[in-house]
């Protein structure tokens, strides 16, 4: 098995760097499905552009890599105890080289081991099996979309559904309730696996499981097979959108499994994938562990076409939708916030600071290290590397602004900041904060860690490296960072407006001839 531990690492390289083709073909049918004069067809740009860019520089597509989660299916005879060692070899090694960013943190003191290793992590299923060569899958699923899974106990009351029973039409309803709460937090347009029955673990594994499937598969249960078909359509029509900006598509794939339960229970399990559904799998020589054969068809197959660029400073190229343009160079001044509206695209020069869970609960009792009044924070955790030349920024996507809701509002009026950039949006208080103290909140394109790394011209410096890399404040000069102003100074949220719009179409599916 001397070949074992490069294809362990080979796999977690193309899983990280270059989305299957069966992704890019549903990604390709999303774009043909949307505006592209839209805020949503103005992220599915940016999404396709960062594809490419991930590919031809071999780097994260999105910078949160996940927990890695292998099923390795293996034949008698097979050592296991070594291939875990070879595995656990394989991401350290992936991580030092920046494929993976280091993402276990101890649950307990929040230190990040470094290396992707600790308790539980990475998680690794070993299955025996009568044929004669090892099938290895693995998923990297960011936590943003992980957030957004979900389970139900039936029978429940449904916000927009009402009552789901313990019966098929009961399904129906906490599938679409699920595609609902998730909004755009967990980076629409998404994939969704589903488990029916068993309990509340098993239920949660079946779900994940069904995000292995081909997205071009065909449920070989009839009923099953029609549901999926439903809630594809349905979904499609709650107007969620890409990235929660409202548009055509809000779900790119939908599978659904069943397993047996106990009389007394009843769970429906979602487990939530954003756009970057990134997984991939081999087949392998048993006695060297050589790769025999990839098991999704590789991205390189399917070419990913980028719009025509009309506006060079414009993200992605294309045509500011429904907003201006406008460029604001740090620090900003209340004035210039107060002139901008829900929609705008901003294109930030300057210095901006990331800042997220770890450093937000620090500053609500302490000083910052630097200067931030007028400045912009980035919810980000990015793929940092280290050369005799200093820090260099391999991925930089945004993460979800909504766990920071409890500490926003204080942080932006306690140092004068002036704009938020994230994903999905924030909450009541934080708009609140907007308006009283004149900010804004800017939705970055989430998962598209290539075309923002790009931006970034600089690292000035970082703070607080005992948090860990994707936790510390890095000091970061862009040029040509744009974003769109989803909540303003004037106590307006694209955000809340899109997920009472779509609460009141989720009710025009409470009943259906679905039984």
């Amino acid at each position: 098995m001397h070949q074992f531990e490069e294809s362990v690492y080979q796999l977690i390289v193309e899983t990280s760097t270059n989305l299957p083709g069966d992704v890019r073909r549903a990604v390709n049918r999303g774009r043909a499905m949307e505006n592209q004069d839209t805020r949503a067809g103005l992220a599915l740009s940016t999404i396709t552009r960062n594809i490419n860019m991930a590919e031809e520089q071999i780097s994260p597509i999105c910078q949160d890599t996940g927990m890695p989660t292998f099923i390795v299916h293996t034949p008698v005879g097979v050592n296991q105890i070594e291939l875990k060692k070879d595995i656990k070899s394989a991401i350290q090694r992936a991580t030092k080289n920046g494929k993976l960013r280091p993402n276990s943190v101890d649950s307990l003191t929040g230190e990040n081991s470094g290396d992707n290793l600790g308790s539980g992590t990475p998680v690794i299923h070993f299955e025996q099996w009568e044929e004669d060569y090892i099938d290895m899958r693995l998923i990297l699923k960011g936590g943003g979309c992980e957030n957004k899974n979900i389970q139900y106990s039936l029978p429940a009351e449904l916000e927009g559904l009402g009552r789901a029973g313990r019966d098929l039409d009961g399904i129906r309803k906490c599938i679409l309730h699920a595609v609902y709460q998730a909004q755009g937090q967990g980076c629409s347009a998404g994939f969704i696996g589903v488990g029916i029955g068993g309990d509340r673990t098993t239920g949660y594994e079946l779900a994940k499981q069904q995000l292995f499937r081909a997205v071009d598969d065909v449920n070989p249960v009839p009923e099953l097979d029609q549901l999926e078909r439903y809630i594809m359509e349905a979904g499609n029509q709650l107007g969620i959108g890409t990235m929660g900006f409202g548009g055509e598509v809000t779900l790119l794939g939908c599978k659904i499994g069943t397993a047996n339960r106990l009389p007394a229970s009843f769970f429906v399990s979602v487990a939530y994938n954003c756009w970057a559904f990134r997984r991939q799998g081999v087949k392998m020589d048993p006695v060297t562990g050589e790769i025999g054969g990839w098991l999704y068809p590789s991205g390189s197959e399917v070419a990913m076409e980028e719009p025509v660029q009309q506006n060079e400073t414009a993200a992605a190229g294309s045509v500011p939708p429904k907003g201006r343009e406008i460029v604001l160079q740090t620090p900003i001044s209340e004035e210039q916030i107060r002139s901008l509206r829900v929609g705008d695209v901003v294109i930030i020069q300057g210095e901006m600071h990331t800042g997220r869970d770890a450093l937000h609960k620090y500053l609500m009792d302490h000083d910052a290290p630097v200067d931030l009044n007028g400045a912009v924070i980035y919810h980000c955790g990015p793929v940092m590397l280290k050369d005799e030349e200093g820090w260099h920024v391999k991925a930089a996507g945004p993460t979800t602004s909504i766990r920071e809701e409890p500490y926003q509002g204080d942080i932006i009026k306690k140092f004068g900041i002036r704009a938020v950039i994230g994903k999905g949006g924030m909450g009541a208080k934080t708009l609140a904060a907007l308006k009283e103290h004149g900010g804004v909140y800017l939705n970055a394109i989430g998962g598209a860690a290539q075309y923002y790394a790009e931006c970034i011209k600089k690292v000035n410096g970082v703070d607080f490296m005992e948090f860990g890399i994707p936790e510390a404040m890095w000091h970061l000069e862009v040029d040509g960072f744009a974003a769109i102003v989803t909540m303003d100074s004037h106590g307006e949220s694209l955000h809340a407006g899109v997920e009472k719009e779509s609460l009141e179409k989720l009710a025009t599916f409470k009943e259906a001839v679905f039984k």
